[in-house]
């Protein structure tokens, strides 16, 4: 069984900062435009919606050797949060394996940021002895594809929920 714990991550720009509750009322207007949601549905939560979601992620799993991992992006030289990491890492066979997911508002998007996070924590899961990160992208989401390019995952021939599996080894 594997259990891990968020921590912080810097990259060039960025600080991924384990997610706390209190990050609900800076990353409600962060999370806040409606087009955010048109790969995955749902609409933006409320403050208190945001924040009753942040203490569920927070308390973490309740499956046995499963870890959640949340992070917010914060983009140093502004002081400020411009959306989200995570990963859910579970045990298999091989050791550990993660799905991951990456949110960036839509005010710092087309920056790169979503790029650099992801990159980070792959690089961190890296280190954590995770084997295998995937991701489910929606087939019309060019820029979360872009994304998984460039962060190193590919295109699997596998689907879950209408999105398409994408995958990478880490050796």
């Amino acid at each position: 069984m594997i259990t891990l714990k968020p921590e912080t991550i810097h990259t060039d720009r960025l600080a991924l900062l384990p997610l706390e509750v209190e990050h609900a009322d800076e990353m409600v207007t962060v999370l806040s435009d409606p087009g955010l949601h048109t790969f995955i549905g749902g609409t933006p939560d409320t403050a208190q919606g945001l924040r009753a979601r942040y203490e569920r992620w927070v308390a973490g799993s309740p499956r046995p050797g499963e870890s959640w991992c949340n992070w917010v992006i914060q983009l140093r030289a502004a002081a400020c949060l411009t959306g989200y990491v995570q990963a859910t890492i579970t045990a298999d066979e091989r050791g550990a394996a993660a799905e991951i997911a990456w949110v960036v508002g839509t005010a710092r998007q087309r920056r790169g940021i979503a790029t650099e996070a992801t990159q980070g924590l792959i690089d961190w899961l890296g280190k954590h002895s995770v084997h295998t990160v995937v991701a489910h992208i929606h087939p019309d989401h060019k820029a979360s594809s872009s994304v998984a390019v460039a962060a190193g995952l590919a295109p699997t021939d596998q689907w879950h929920d209408g999105e398409i599996r994408w995958q990478l080894t880490i050796s």
